[in-house]
């Protein structure tokens, strides 16, 4: 498997995950932290997962620091463009704004940096949440889809429960039960375990 460097950040222990590649270096999500971090690091692409403020802390900063260019799904720019929305929503606290260099679509073929990924676009958790799989390695940048024995929660402002467990059903567990899942949160896990053992979306 080719080696994501991990960095765990911020109040939540946010996982950002790091790739070193010939064609650029890709950090996939930025939590509080990772500026200092990734410091002394080439970063060339921020990949976002999803819009939650734990998950995106430092991207202004690492955009200012890097001139990195910043990716996302088109229904997360609500959340990132305006800095007051978490507090509008309850939330005592705000983010830098910041915007896309370039919006991610579902699908098969998107290029960056020299690698070709699968996008699996799976709102649930929030809206515009994504899933970054490289087959080349048999690796899924899960964001707060999957977790190992869990799923992200669905209880925030755009999530759906229902809407969650179908995507992890149809569009995750549709790939090969070998594939590693990095996510947002805690260990490691692969789809076949999940597949057989989650609570929430097994059998």
């Amino acid at each position: 498997m080719k080696q994501f460097n991990t960095f765990t950040g911020g109040p939540f222990d946010t996982n950002a995950f790091f790739l070193e590649a010939e064609g650029g270096n890709i950090l996939f999500d930025a939590p509080q932290g990772a500026d200092e971090h990734f410091a002394g690091k080439r970063v060339d692409w921020i990949l976002l997962t999803h819009g939650h403020f734990d998950h995106v802390a430092d991207v202004a900063k690492m955009k200012r620091r890097h001139g990195c260019r910043i990716a996302y799904h088109q229904d997360t720019a609500p959340m990132v463009t305006d800095g007051s929305f978490f507090r509008r929503h309850g939330f005592q606290l705000d983010i830098e704004p910041f915007t896309a260099d370039l919006l991610i679509p579902e699908g098969e073929g998107f290029e960056v940096a020299g690698h070709s990924l699968k996008i699996l676009h799976v709102p649930g958790h929030c809206p515009g949440s994504v899933c970054f799989y490289f087959a080349e390695f048999g690796v899924l940048i899960g964001g707060d889809v999957l977790f190992n024995g869990g799923v992200g929660r669905w209880d925030l402002p755009g999530g759906d429960g229902e809407l969650l467990f179908e995507g992890i059903r149809r569009k995750v567990f549709s790939l090969p039960d070998e594939t590693v899942v990095l996510p947002g949160h805690g260990p490691s896990t692969t789809v076949g375990h999940e597949r057989l053992t989650n609570p929430y979306v097994a059998g």
